[in-house]
């Protein structure tokens, strides 16, 4: 483990008078306007995307150079995947470390001190109130159930989810899926064991009480090897799938516990596995959408990747300290999609919260804290150039 720098609501039965955008915009950066703690965005609710199935790929601690360079060592994504759809050259992460760029992403919600340390140990977040854009303020690791997340949404609307964990359901002792440590523990997977290198910090859904107090969190926070089933029908294959490697085969590791090549290489061949299978699956073909990004930028000669965009604000729950927020660093991503034009670069800004806002529309949902906040980007015309 690296060293850590220190359901929609109801239509209103009468038509109220609305504050202009800017107003808003104002106030919200002002915070000023501070919804209900897990409370989607007032703002009219999109028409929903193309797309009716999305998995998205969690990778780990790349920076844009060595991933997307001319001599990366992941050549089937940056070579191969990437002729196949549309390249996303300036998406970022939102933080450092692993574990608030997660919550981030299903969530809406930034970093707080436990999360941007990875909770070490697994602990119930301590709430003082809410701040702007449904920003939970205090800290801690478990969000009560006040504090929704995309899967909760999806739920509401009647549709489906799941997320696909490798080597969750490895363990001797724990559970085989839904697998988090006993709250106010330590976590047992910060070090990869060998046979076992499921890590609980990259498993977002089990930071909030909304889902592991609930019968939804056996169902549908499982290990991969339920996806291959799963994918078998349209009907089978969640509306929305969000999939994490191992801590080799994720491109954290390297070496890996196991004595194999990790980071890109190991990536790359995870990849090489897996995506295939995705793209030949019926829901994939007839309406999917694939996303392939990495948590965080890594540390380099130059030193930590703090860059960010999107006008992404310092969360309230932390501070800038040495130079490392609010962002993550510039990451990259990659869409896949028949909705997509294959070969194609985009240059707009995106960061993890665009990512959450983008799913958000593609399903018609409201958007969640940070995917909220005025100006940000989500998926539009230059992601999407087929129908």
């Amino acid at each position: 483990m690296r060293t850590p720098w220190s359901p929609s609501p109801h239509p209103a039965r009468r038509a109220r008078r609305r504050r202009p955008a800017w107003i808003v915009a104002s106030l919200a950066l002002a915070g000023l306007l501070v919804p209900l703690q897990g409370v989607a965005s007032a703002a009219k609710t999109p028409a929903a995307g193309p797309a009716k199935h999305v998995f998205v790929i969690m990778l780990e601690n790349e920076s844009y150079n060595d991933t997307w360079s001319a001599g990366s060592a992941a050549p089937y994504l940056t070579q191969t995947l990437r002729h196949q759809g549309v390249f996303l050259t300036n998406y970022y992460a939102i933080g450092h470390v692993s574990l608030g760029n997660y919550i981030a992403e299903i969530s809406g919600q930034g970093p707080s001190h436990s999360t941007q340390d990875d909770c070490t140990t697994y602990t119930n977040f301590t709430a003082t109130g809410t701040g702007a854009l449904g920003q939970l303020l205090g800290d801690g690791c478990v969000y009560p159930s006040s504090v929704k997340t995309i899967a909760d949404q999806l739920t509401a609307k009647g549709l489906t989810w799941k997320t696909y964990q490798e080597d969750m359901a490895n363990s001797t002792s724990e559970p085989v899926a839904c697998r988090h440590p006993v709250l106010g523990s330590a976590d047992p997977t910060v070090v990869a064991r060998l046979g076992d290198e499921y890590a609980t910090r990259h498993n977002p859904f089990v930071y909030f009480h909304s889902i592991i107090d609930t019968p939804s969190c056996g169902a549908n926070v499982v290990d991969l090897k339920a996806l291959p089933a799963d994918l078998t029908s349209v009907r089978t294959t969640p509306n929305f799938s969000f999939i994490t490697p191992n801590l080799c085969d994720d491109g954290h590791d390297n070496p890996c516990v196991d004595g194999r090549v990790g980071g890109l290489t190991a990536a790359d061949q995870w990849l090489k596995t897996w995506v295939p299978r995705i793209l030949a699956s019926p829901a994939y073909k007839q309406d999917g959408m694939v996303v392939i990004t990495f948590d965080e930028a890594e540390a380099s000669g130059l030193g930590v990747d703090a860059t960010a965009c999107c006008h992404e604000a310092q969360a309230p729950n932390v501070t800038a300290a040495g130079g490392t927020g609010p962002g993550g660093g510039r990451v990259g991503a990659l869409v896949l999609s028949r909705f997509v034009k294959p070969g194609s670069t985009t240059t707009t800004p995106y960061n993890h919260y665009s990512l959450l806002c983008s799913v958000e529309n593609t399903f018609g949902l409201s958007h969640l804290g940070y995917a909220a906040t005025p100006g940000l980007a989500c998926f539009g015309k230059d992601v999407y150039q087929r129908r």
